[in-house]
């Protein structure tokens, strides 16, 4: 398994790599996301439980990665990263993938601590590990200041519900 940055602030924490066994830990902190967000408790719940055997499968095969901060055993924040495939863009001509940010958390109780941005760090310096030069998140709008003072841009893209 490759090496985390030594260079990055973790407030004292432990990063380490996501691991199978982070399965619910990471439906956890999905769910709590989008709630904090204004997601219906309902929905969510629902989401959950079609997102976990979804994620599972991509934890074991390496799809689904990234990191984990912990306080001891507690899981402190957390990141998921995927490279999807995509055609050659303009944002990246001689590419057929893109990295994804997905899941960025951080429990209540370790905010205001920089620990977003440490996590969007290390998820550069894996992505460019790994060869992804580009990437794209969906922020919320708590989230939103974070990426942009990180350098992360806005773009046109639209979505709309088919049914």
């Amino acid at each position: 398994m490759n090496e985390i940055p030594g260079n990055l602030d973790f407030s004292g924490l432990t990063p380490r790599h996501l691991a199978p066994g982070d399965l619910e830990m990471i439906c956890e902190q999905r769910e709590t996301m989008f709630l904090e967000a204004g997601g219906d408790p309902a929905t969510l719940r629902v989401m959950t439980e079609h997102f976990r055997p979804w994620l599972q499968q991509r934890l074991e095969d390496g799809r689904y990665y990234g990191f984990a901060l912990m306080d001891a055993d507690r899981p402190a924040a957390a990141i998921g990263l995927m490279s999807i495939e995509w055609p050659p863009h303009p944002a990246h001509p001689t590419l057929d993938q893109r990295g994804y940010v997905l899941n960025v958390f951080v429990d209540p109780a370790y905010r205001r601590r920089g620990l977003a941005s440490s996590l969007m760090q290390l998820a550069e310096a894996e992505f460019a590990r790994r060869g992804v030069s580009f990437a794209v998140l969906h922020a919320t709008e708590v989230g939103k200041p974070v990426y942009q003072q990180l350098g992360w841009k806005a773009t046109s893209e639209m979505a709309k519900n088919l049914f």
